[in-house]
């Protein structure tokens, strides 16, 4: 509905018999907004010098051509199919909000923008966009196994698949991918790698990392060897067996390559016992619903799954310097990055020991949450040349996952989460990669990597200082009556909307704020303006949901959107919403005013 449009009525129905009418309220510019248009506007209408001007003072784009201002107006005009000649020249109030509420003319963060971080460095380098069990189509205990929700990762950018590796019992030659020890149906491994091959750099050309969890006998190690050099050929990187790999290579050196990352077992691993030691994760620590901090659990949060055993992910918790005696030699060759830490010795000297070679270890995320309160700086160091895989505790039979900063705020390259559920850590986890042109691959900040004096630069023990101030202004909403119809939220009313914006950090950083909830109004404005003080804004993610308030039952859900604060673009922008599984609900949508004020460091 255009600003000049008459407002519509709904009508709706109460108790069945009882007819209501409401009167949509009319899609018009909130005074903010009219404020800047009368500010840059001539007679009425901002040419594309006007919109230049703005694009530079208001908009902090500081390269704004009036070439480019002058290809915007087109391409809105176009779109909104203005005829009148006055008007072509430029927008006039309503075209202007238009713009504004353009997804491809008026993006929160850069979409023309692709891969613009340092790629050169090594590896270790980066945080790595990475699933677990990503094989799996629902829950961890009787969900099937299949190479599809494989597809739907890499096409959304994930970059270090894993795979589990069992005997086949009704072929002794074939290899299955499937969950062991519970009730998941199985896949073949070579359609798995096929399907790998296939849709492996859909979505990026940066190296793609498989790890493998191995439960097979040497013979069908060299089964897995085969169809893997088969499948994958050329693709595969084999570096050479004689050159000790001190510094892995960059992302840029290994595009359109596939590693494999295992540990190189010497025997077959036919059962595993559990752990006794089971760590509980804390009550409802960013699990389905991640709480937040000084907040209660919302209503409706799902509740833990009732305990079983965890996940013991046993091929990267043993001895590693078994090679050669009963492995494959085909399979050693294929591995490139190899897992396991030695048997017996604690994580911590583990970690701390001096090794020429490159290498991985995988931890649970509440053995992760031991090891980094007790000692944090051996995680930073270890992490800034090798690589650190955290995996979700076993107990989330749901797929649900869990809080990425405690991994990524200690330099943890591979926070493997279960792709194909969903919930507000991975909605984070989607938002964060849409960093770095959407590659799967994010720079670590400098703090992270090695100094001149060869360890990193940060210690999480000291207080830091706020770096960056965020100031995000919620104006309004709209697309939900468009993308629903009028009785979705509400049978006897149109809904009562309110939004949630926040920051999904460190700890000093995470808070979440709300609006009031609007009336009976399907094109919510709150004009309501929040302040966050962010002490570290390389690793902030911005929050955003809308839900539909509702005093007898739990609120509705209307949409989210996570966004890397590294990359918020200043100025007045246009959101998109997604649903609950990451994807865009189209044309429903917000529009913020975002100011930035950075402190130097």
């Amino acid at each position: 509905m255009s600003a000049t449009e008459k407002p519509e009525k709904h009508k709706y129905k109460l108790c069945g018999c009882i007819g209501r009418s409401f009167r949509m309220t009319s899609l018009s510019a909130p005074k903010d907004v009219e404020d800047i248009f009368v500010k840059y506007a001539q007679n009425g209408i901002i040419g594309a010098a006007q919109l230049q001007q703005f694009l530079v003072e208001v908009q902090g784009e500081k390269d704004a051509t009036l070439k480019q201002a002058e290809e915007i107006i087109a391409a809105q005009h176009r779109e909104s199919h203005v005829i009148h000649v006055l008007h072509r020249q430029g927008f006039n109030l309503n075209t202007f909000l238009q713009y504004l509420l353009n997804p491809q003319l008026n993006p929160p963060i850069n979409l023309s923008v692709s891969v613009h971080h340092d790629m050169t460095k090594p590896m270790s380098h980066y945080y790595i966009c990475t699933g677990h069990n990503s094989y799996l189509t629902g829950n961890q205990l009787s969900s099937a196994c299949s190479e599809v929700p494989i597809i739907k990762a890499l096409q959304k950018g994930v970059r270090v698949i894993e795979l589990d590796l069992w005997p086949n019992e009704d072929a002794e030659d074939k290899v299955n991918v499937l969950h062991g020890r519970t009730l998941t149906t199985p896949v073949d491994f070579e359609k798995c790698i096929v399907a790998i091959k296939e849709h492996a750099f859909e979505a990026s050309e940066f190296p793609l990392v498989i790890t493998l969890e191995d439960h097979l006998t040497p013979a069908l190690q060299a089964k897995v060897a085969e169809i893997i050099t088969r499948n994958l050929g050329d693709l595969l990187y084999l570096p050479d067996a004689q050159t000790t790999c001190i510094e892995f290579p960059s992302p840029a050196s290994l595009k359109k390559r596939i590693l494999i990352s295992t540990k190189p077992p010497k025997e077959y691993l036919a059962a595993v016992e559990p752990p006794k030691d089971v760590i509980h994760p804390k009550d409802g620590a960013w699990g389905e619903d991640i709480p937040d901090y000084n907040e209660q659990v919302e209503e409706g949060a799902e509740k833990a799954s009732p305990p079983a055993a965890p996940d013991a992910d046993t091929n990267d918790s043993d001895d590693d310097d078994s090679i050669g005696k009963k492995t494959a030699p085909e399979y050693k060759r294929i591995i490139t990055i190899r897992a396991g830490k030695p048997k017996g010795v604690p994580m911590k000297e583990a970690m701390a020991a001096k090794e020429d070679i490159v290498k991985r270890f995988s931890v649970s995320e509440p053995q992760l949450e031991k090891i980094c309160k007790n000692h944090p700086l051996t995680v930073i160091n270890f992490t800034s040349r090798n690589f650190l895989r955290v995996y979700p505790y076993g107990l989330r039979f749901n797929s649900s996952n869990y809080n990425p900063f405690v991994a990524w705020s200690h330099g943890a390259q591979m926070v493997a989460f279960n792709m194909q559920g969903y919930g507000r850590p991975l909605w984070i986890v989607h938002g964060f990669f849409k960093a770095n042109g959407r590659c799967g691959y994010v720079k670590k900040p400098d703090m992270f990597l090695p100094n001149e004096s060869g360890g990193p630069v940060y210690d999480p023990a000291k207080a830091a200082s706020v770096r960056t101030r965020l100031k995000i202004k919620i104006f309004m909403g709209l697309g939900w009556l468009e993308k629903f119809g009028k009785r979705h939220f509400d049978n006897f009313s149109p809904p009562d909307f309110y939004a949630r914006v926040g920051i999904a950090g460190v700890p000093a950083d995470q808070k979440m704020r709300r609006t009031k909830a609007i009336e009976d109004d399907w094109h919510p404005k709150w004009d309501e303006e929040f302040e966050f003080k962010l002490t570290f804004p390389e690793l902030a993610v911005l929050r955003l949901e809308v839900h539909e308030y509702d005093m007898s039952d739990k609120d509705d859900f209307g949409g989210q959107l996570c966004l890397p604060v590294s990359e918020l673009k200043t100025g007045l922008r246009h959101v998109t919403l997604c649903d609950k599984r990451g994807d865009e609900l189209s044309g429903v949508k917000l529009l913020l005013q975002i100011t930035r004020n950075d402190s130097p460091v």
